[in-house]
């Protein structure tokens, strides 16, 4: 494992991006970041440019209007990258299955590596997805 590896595998940097939803994915995100979960003793940082981060993190069921917004981020992101779809709207629509405003779940808009699922997740599982990304990414070139 080369130098860059390492570093990336040592201390990803996250993006956190929201779309539409009840909200209770997004809370549980921010719990999971706060001093008492300590996400960033494995080295994790919360980075608010695409052009920084390893690791993005999406929650909420994506309608039509966010999707594009979602692209756009998922481009912007270097290689190698790692999506995590958090909750069950991100996974599979939720409650949101059958609505005319959504584009489908977030692995019909952009490649998906880890599922968190719950309604909403628990900041443990949140926090096990994001050591899953960190292997993912470790073994991505």
């Amino acid at each position: 494992m080369g130098l860059k590896e390492y570093s990336r595998k040592k201390s990803p940097w996250i993006l956190h991006f929201s779309c539409s939803g009840c909200n209770g994915c997004v809370i549980e995100t921010f719990v999971a970041l706060t001093p008492r979960y300590d996400i960033e003793r494995f080295g994790a940082q919360m980075k608010g440019s695409p052009r920084h981060a390893d690791i993005l993190i999406v929650d909420g069921v994506i309608n039509k209007k966010s999707a594009k917004s979602l692209k756009r981020i998922y481009e912007q992101m270097p290689e190698p990258k790692v999506v995590i779809a958090v909750g069950a709207c991100a996974c599979g629509l939720g409650v949101f299955q059958g609505n005319y405003g959504i584009e489908g779940p977030l692995d019909k808009v952009i490649p998906v590596d880890v599922y968190v699922s719950g309604c909403p997740p628990k900041p443990e599982s949140i926090i096990d997805g994001v050591l899953k990304a960190i292997d993912i990414l470790g073994g991505k070139k």
